[in-house]
């Protein structure tokens, strides 16, 4: 449908307003408005060639990475060097720094001494529940660094956010599965769990991140379950001590009865030794007799008594024996005048 230029410029002078110049009115006032404006358009025509053409190189740093994207769509990435592209926005190249490590520090404001009443549950990621049901306050701090920049610009729309999110959920986990006094004493576990489950989180959802290290800081617990905390620790502590106790006085009384015990084995078993070889010798002895016997029985006889006699008689102190067929005992009256340890016969 053509205009009505006519009818328009009645409607404007009604409106009291300026009717708008065509644009062949407009290129044509200009060509004809002298050197001057010809210059200034040549001059921004040839800004914005230059403008142009300088876009279309860039140069990556050895650091970096950058993504090209034409029209918003990922075409590739390139590493350090002078690169070629079409002009903006045709195409862009976003740089990433792929070789710093960024720090990502978890330290939020835990109820103080002056302020004790503070509510508990508010958003200090700080603040967790461990395994044994305390509440602690664990700060701590992550460093990664961007391994694959494709995926860090375009998989998740806040990486950084979505970093942290990963991050205080991964230490909830490992610190629910550890009593207080494991996150106090042993922090280098926590800390390489952390970093091996949280690396896990983020490999799964392509976020292009590498965690270098994970670092959990000194653990505390709020001030307002302090003393609770305390008392706690000296009954453990009193606890500790009566077993270290009862094991001094167990291994002061345990090896003792051993000892007892394995010297009274031993001096049974020797005693058992004695007695079967003192068996064996009087057996091998009394062999030896009947054999003796077998060949002079008489002979025999009188030397086993004499020899039991003489084994005796020593025993009984003074002994007078009288032969039966003494018929005078005067001569033997006088046998107390003798020193002591003779015998008369």
């Amino acid at each position: 449908m053509a205009w009505d230029w006519d009818k328009l410029k009645e409607q404007q002078k009604d409106r009291k307003t300026p009717i708008p110049p065509k644009v062949d009115a407009v290129i044509r006032r200009f060509g004809e408005s002298g050197p001057d404006r010809r210059m200034w358009f040549w001059a921004a025509g040839g800004l914005f060639i230059l403008m142009t053409l300088y876009s279309m190189f860039y140069t990556v740093e050895a650091k970096e990475q950058a993504v090209v994207q034409r029209f918003g769509r990922y075409i590739e990435t390139v590493g350090p060097g002078i690169h070629f592209k079409l002009p903006y926005p045709v195409e862009t190249a976003t740089k990433v720094n792929v070789l710093e490590y960024r720090t990502e520090t978890f330290a939020g404001e835990a109820p103080t001494a002056q302020d004790p009443n503070r509510d508990l549950e508010t958003d200090d990621v700080t603040l967790m529940l461990t395994g044994d049901l305390n509440v602690a306050v664990v700060p701590w701090i992550v460093q990664y660094h961007v391994s694959v920049a494709k995926d860090f610009l375009f998989n998740v729309s806040n990486a950084q956010g979505t970093l942290r999110d990963l991050a205080e959920a991964t230490m909830r986990q490992v610190v629910g599965d550890h009593s207080i006094d494991e996150i106090i004493s042993k922090r280098e576990e926590i800390n390489s769990k952390v970093k091996a489950l949280l690396q896990k989180e983020l490999d799964l959802v392509r976020m292009g991140i590498t965690v270098k290290d994970v670092a959990l800081k000194t653990a505390t617990v709020p001030p307002p379950v302090l003393p609770s905390f305390n008392e706690v620790n000296q009954a453990r502590q009193e606890r500790e001590q009566l077993i270290y106790q009862a094991k001094e006085e167990y291994n002061k009384a345990v090896p003792a009865a051993k000892g007892e015990a394995d010297k009274t084995i031993k001096a049974a078993a020797g005693y058992a030794i004695d007695r079967v070889n003192r068996a064996k010798g009087d057996a091998a002895r009394f062999v030896a007799l009947w054999a003796e016997y077998e060949k002079a029985p008489d002979v025999t006889r009188r030397r086993l008594y004499l020899e039991a006699a003489r084994e005796v008689l020593p025993r009984l102190g003074r002994t007078t024996i009288v032969d039966s067929r003494q018929r005078n005992f005067l001569p033997f009256m006088d046998l107390g005048g003798k020193k002591e340890g003779e015998a008369a016969k």
